[in-house]
């Protein structure tokens, strides 16, 4: 049942600009794949490539592809409103936005943590700072982190807008070229991209692509960057249509990419060190250029998610912050608040201390709230977008409906996959 919340005003939907840049046109796309695929993706699919084979290519598009459809619903949402996602949840009640928002302090110190470690074994791959590994990869792990915090705070939005696309050029020229000169086999690769099939042994990798990548609760972020560009109006939906189309097909070839790089190698182990196991094999194979092209592009990833959920999660608080009472404050740039500063901090400093404690079972725990995200926001967008009174003209379509049904049936699947792999795992010595 829904809340009693008045329908909002329908934003004034002004004309997009005839001519758009690069930048204007596909940014918002462009950040949120790049925030979206991070180590763990990249690694995922990697030894999923190197298990079952090129198989399991087409898991890698058709993740990205419903992702993409998850992205639009949140667009199409806000342009139709001019309210955010979370907003949206308030017409369910307070209930839902406040669980969200427990979830959000917990999901924030552990990828935060992740995303520091992930940094730290990218910086120590390509330049170690001590000859213990482990200290290299803390010091490095730091040092991201401050790093990330001073462009986010003092750079704005254009610098971070620039900085990463000049990252995620890197890691798409770098995964690329290195999954053409690994020498995968292209005909079973064509075969694995346009024949859907489930490989013996391969359940778990194809349902790690479906669910990985592209990221979680970072789509949430698109809403925020979106305004930052001054989409405000059911007229600027075609346009994020094609910026997304952008964005989650780059995120499909890297996904790809990574799958054609680990079926050309074999591969054991978990955790970051399948990063360095990964650019040895691939420097055996390529020679040096191999080496050093994917430790180039393993860290473009893991610092573009980095810079991503530091700059857009702090949105999420400050507008949960913002909207919280029974009258919500009317629309304020969040970026200029004490909230998103202060968040923006907390996710620099206070996740470090994961750097020194694996907290293997804290996490595996959280991975048993974090799997009900996604299927959360594909519910809720079929309910907020399907109702006419309140996104009038910019109601899904069947087209859209149904690929809402089929990514909410997915994820609910991948959620109760990981965890009844977590419980099993916290039950395990």
């Amino acid at each position: 049942m829904t809340a009693n919340v008045p329908p909002p005003a329908q934003p004034t939907a002004a004309e997009p600009p005839a001519r758009l840049g690069l930048l204007a046109r596909f940014g918002p796309g462009i950040l949120v794949a790049a925030t979206g695929v991070g180590a763990g993706d990249l690694l995922t699919a990697s030894l999923g490539g190197s298990t079952v084979g090129v198989s399991i290519l087409w898991a890698a598009v058709v993740g990205s592809v419903l992702k993409a459809f998850l992205n639009e619903g949140i667009a199409r949402w806000q342009l139709a409103t001019g309210t955010t996602v979370l907003e949206g949840w308030a017409r369910f009640g307070a209930g839902l936005r406040y669980v969200f928002f427990i979830y959000l302090l917990g999901w924030s110190f552990f990828t935060g943590g992740a995303l520091i470690s992930a940094c730290g074994a990218a910086g120590d791959a390509l330049l170690p700072l001590s000859s213990e590994a482990e200290t290299s990869r803390r010091i490095w792990g730091v040092v991201h982190s401050l790093i990330g915090l001073g462009l986010v705070w003092y750079g704005g939005f254009r610098l971070f807008e620039k900085l990463m696309a000049a990252c995620t050029a890197l890691m798409f020229v770098a995964v690329l070229f290195t999954a053409v000169g690994a020498g995968p086999d292209w005909g079973a690769a064509a075969r694995g991209l346009v024949l859907p099939s489930l490989p013996t042994g391969g359940t778990a990798w194809v349902l790690g692509l479906l669910g990985g990548v592209g990221g979680t609760v970072t789509l949430l972020s698109y809403g925020y960057w979106i305004r930052e560009k001054g989409r405000e109006g059911s007229k600027w939906l075609k346009t994020c249509q094609a910026d997304l189309a952008v964005g989650y097909a780059l995120t499909g070839m890297f996904g790809m990419g990574m799958v054609l790089i680990g079926s050309t190698l074999s591969l054991q182990g978990n955790g970051l060190k399948v990063a360095n196991l990964l650019a040895q094999r691939l420097g055996e194979v390529m020679g040096p250029a191999g080496y050093w092209l994917f430790l180039l592009g393993f860290w473009g990833a893991v610092f573009t998610s980095l810079l991503g959920v530091w700059e857009g999660i702090p949105y999420l608080f400050a507008d949960f912050l913002r909207i919280h009472g029974k009258q919500p404050a009317p629309q304020v740039d969040l970026r200029n608040t004490r909230a998103w500063r202060l968040y923006l901090v907390a996710l620099a400093l206070v996740p470090l201390p994961m750097l020194w404690a694996p907290l293997q079972r804290a996490q595996l725990a959280y991975a048993v709230v974090g799997a009900l995200f996604m299927p959360l926001l594909a519910a809720t967008l079929l309910v907020m977008n399907n109702r006419r009174a309140w996104v009038g003209a910019l109601r899904n379509n069947w087209l859209i409906n149904a690929a809402l049904v089929a990514t909410l049936l997915l994820f609910v699947v991948v959620g109760a996959n990981e965890a009844l792999e977590a419980i099993r795992k916290l039950q395990g010595p």
